[in-house]
């Protein structure tokens, strides 16, 4: 059998997206280019990978078993090209990162930005997922960092400390709740939200914690980033659950912001490793760096 590096790329990519579509785009393949790799892929086996349905496609038990390997194999490519790259100037690395969206979003661009600059040679896949997905993805080595709240299972994993996660609720300017300090979110399900889109790891948590609390939330509209989402809070449009990172960087929301009194509020944010000795080069130095950040 002959699996070259993109049939076994595009095999990890419509696996983890559960579709040929989404695969095929990860690995920046037509459907048609990605759909006859998958069938190529399946005679040289000589059996069936995928099982297609509705909703998809999910890996058969041969499936499964070649996805592992094509996980081994590709991190090994990775750390090969890292370790290479420190001979040949011109070898350039690739990292997966995964975090969660508060990560993401308010604590990971801008320091990304600065190991890029100082490490031209490698380039960096930073995704968003929930942190139970992000421990299971570093478990199954299908990314190589992942950053993640203190909820998820890390049980067989190396972690270390990154940040602490403080929610607050922003407030438009003159609110029927400015003045007070503090706040539960059930206190707060009454009035109208500024919320994350619906596939957002923290905008599906903070919908389960409502309906929990009596809710559900009130959405007036959704909006991809927290910076939008202060900003449109700030014109009058609604509350908004947001990272006290991003309502910092806006003076009104940052003053006015109250601290929501849950215990889910506050997380402490870790980064999580299979192995750290195991990795590429770049992603060890990554890791140094934003341990040191």
């Amino acid at each position: 059998m002959h699996f070259d590096f993109i049939d076994l790329r595009l095999l990890a990519a419509v696996l983890e997206t559960g579709s040929i579509t989404a695969g095929a785009e990860r690995v920046g393949l037509s459907l048609a280019a990605a759909s006859a790799r998958m069938r190529g892929l399946e005679q040289q086996a000589g059996v069936t990978l995928l099982t297609r349905n509705p909703r998809g496609v999910q890996a058969t038990p041969a499936g499964e078993r070649l996805l592992h390997h094509a996980r081994v194999l590709l991190q090994q490519r990775e750390r090969l090209r890292g370790d290479l790259a420190e001979f040949a100037p011109g070898q350039r690395s690739r990292l997966r990162i995964v975090a969660n969206t508060v990560a993401a979003d308010a604590f990971l661009p801008e320091l990304l930005a600065d190991f890029l600059v100082l490490h031209p040679h490698t380039d960096i896949v930073l995704e968003e997922l929930p942190s139970p997905t992000i421990a299971q993805a570093i478990a199954e080595q299908a990314a190589d960092i992942g950053i993640v709240a203190d909820h998820a299972d890390l049980r067989g994993l190396t972690s270390y400390p990154f940040r602490q996660d403080r929610l607050v609720l922003a407030l438009p300017p003159g609110h029927a709740l400015s003045g007070r300090r503090t706040l539960s979110f059930a206190d707060a399900l009454p009035f109208e939200f500024i919320g994350l889109p619906e596939e957002s790891a923290l905008q599906q948590h903070l919908e389960q914690l409502a309906i929990r609390s009596g809710g559900p939330m009130r959405l007036r509209a959704r909006a991809a980033h927290f910076d939008a989402i202060c900003r449109m809070v700030l014109r009058g449009a609604g509350l908004a659950v947001v990272p006290e990172e991003s309502a910092q960087r806006h003076p009104q929301i940052r003053h006015s912001a109250l601290t929501l009194t849950d215990e889910w509020a506050t997380r402490r944010l870790s980064i999580a490793v299979r192995d750290l000795a195991q990795l590429p080069l770049p992603a060890q130095r990554l890791v140094a760096f934003l341990r040191q950040a």
